[in-house]
C-alpha cells in the first residue's frame, strides 16, 4: 500500500510536468518571419537540354541498320543558368548542375528570400541549354506582397515555363 505522502508527491510532480508542457505548447509565441516581411521562395527541378548533333550520311552508313538514328545525343544534360531580379537588381544568380553519375538527372534549386512587404518588379530568367546564348524562358511581373505572404517561383512546362504563385490570404 502506497503512503499518502508518496501519492501527494507524485500528484505534485505530474501536475508540475503537465503545467510545464502546457505552457510551452502555447507560449512564447513563435513567428517564422517578422511582421512586415514577405517571402519569395524559388523552388524548381528541371531537366537541362541535350546537345544533340545530326549525323552525316557517311556516319549513318557505317552504323548497323537498327542503330541508324539521325541524331547523336549524349547522355549528359546541360547546366541551367538561372537569374532572379528584384526591381532590376540581381537578387540571385546561379548555374544549376545536373545530378547523377552521368550528369543525366534533374537540376534542382531551392532558395528562400525575405523581403519587406510591398510592390516589386520581379523577373526570372532561365536558360536550360547553355550551348544556346541568352535566356529561353523569361517571366516578368509586378507583384504586390503583403506581410507574411509567400510567393513561389516554379517551373512547369505545362504552364508555359516559369510561373509565380501567390498564397491566398
Amino acid at each position: 500500500m502506497a503512503k499518502p505522502a508518496a501519492i501527494a508527491g507524485q500528484i505534485i510532480l505530474y501536475g508540475a510536468f503537465a503545467a510545464f508542457i502546457g505552457y510551452f505548447s502555447t507560449a512564447p509565441t513563435y513567428r517564422q518571419i517578422a511582421d512586415d516581411v514577405a517571402l519569395i521562395k524559388l523552388s524548381m527541378s528541371h531537366l537541362g537540354g541535350r546537345e544533340c548533333r545530326k549525323r552525316t550520311p557517311e556516319e549513318l552508313a557505317k552504323l548497323p541498320p537498327n542503330m541508324r538514328a539521325p541524331l547523336d545525343c549524349p547522355r549528359g544534360r546541360s547546366d541551367i543558368k538561372l537569374v532572379l531580379e528584384l526591381d532590376g537588381k540581381p537578387l540571385f544568380d546561379t548555374v544549376m548542375h545536373p545530378t547523377g553519375l552521368s550528369r543525366d538527372g534533374v537540376s534542382t534549386v531551392y532558395k528562400r528570400f525575405e523581403v519587406k512587404a510591398g510592390t516589386y518588379q520581379l523577373a526570372v530568367k532561365m536558360n536550360d541549354n547553355l550551348v544556346v546564348p541568352g535566356f529561353n524562358f523569361v517571366k516578368e511581373a509586378q507583384v504586390t506582397l503583403k506581410p507574411a505572404q509567400v510567393l513561389v517561383i516554379d517551373f512547369n512546362p505545362d504552364k508555359g515555363g516559369l510561373f509565380f504563385q501567390q498564397a491566398k490570404d
